[in-house]
């Protein structure tokens, strides 16, 4: 196996996934300007940069490694201390939430420019914070101390890529439909107070379980 815990690893990644956010604006913000190609080739921009914060943190993970098996279990023990926190606040955000996404709009399709769409969602993506801080604080969790960290960094975000792929598309191809979903105020509640508890429940699991790490 590549990774640890790959099945805790596939949900909790499926639902942070389906959760709405900026990934997801984007994407409908552009299937809305261009169509479903337009959106789909935005969706392609935003999963490639998920190689990116991938890269970047096999990079820590490696440097904590060459340093001492103590220290990244630290690093893990504070990763998951965050999830749990990401967790909470995502239960906090479902008691007041409304709709935080701007879906507004019709499809109207315009001239496609492929590389302007690949170019926003890769963007949009790889220079956002909270993604370059969750894969530092979520990918270690999952990490075998005596493998490849690049390795198995890459393969999670492939297998991010792959459920992202489906889920935005299918949300592009879906928009007059996912409009109104994501417009709903019972659904966000709902998709915010669901990732909430995973995330604390995950995050609990991983502080509690020992895994072993030799020095």
């Amino acid at each position: 196996m590549l990774i640890q815990n790959i099945e805790a690893f596939i949900i909790a990644i499926t639902i942070l996934t389906l959760t709405p956010g900026l990934d997801t604006a984007m994407v409908i913000r552009n299937t809305s300007r261009g169509g479903l190609t337009d959106g789909m080739t935005t969706s392609f921009g935003i999963c490639s940069g998920l190689y990116v914060h991938a890269m970047f943190s096999a990079i820590g993970i490696s440097a904590v490694l060459a340093q001492s098996a103590e220290l990244f279990q630290l690093v893990k023990l504070i990763g998951a201390a965050y999830l749990i926190w990401l967790g909470i606040s995502s239960l906090l955000a479902a008691r007041n939430v409304g709709s935080s996404l701007n879906v507004t709009g019709s499809v109207k399709t315009s001239q496609l420019d492929a590389i302007r769409s690949f170019r926003e969602g890769f963007l949009s993506n790889v220079l956002n914070p909270k993604t370059a801080v969750f894969y530092l604080a979520f990918l270690p969790q999952f990490i075998d101390p005596q493998g490849s960290a690049l390795i198995q960094s890459l393969f999670m975000a492939s297998i991010h890529f792959v459920i992202a792929m489906l889920w935005q598309c299918s949300l592009s191809g879906l928009l007059s439909k996912a409009k109104s979903l994501l417009s709903n105020p019972r659904f966000l509640k709902w998709m915010e107070g669901t990732t909430g508890a995973v995330l604390v429940l995950l995050g609990v699991k991983l502080i509690l379980e020992k895994s072993p790490v030799s020095s």
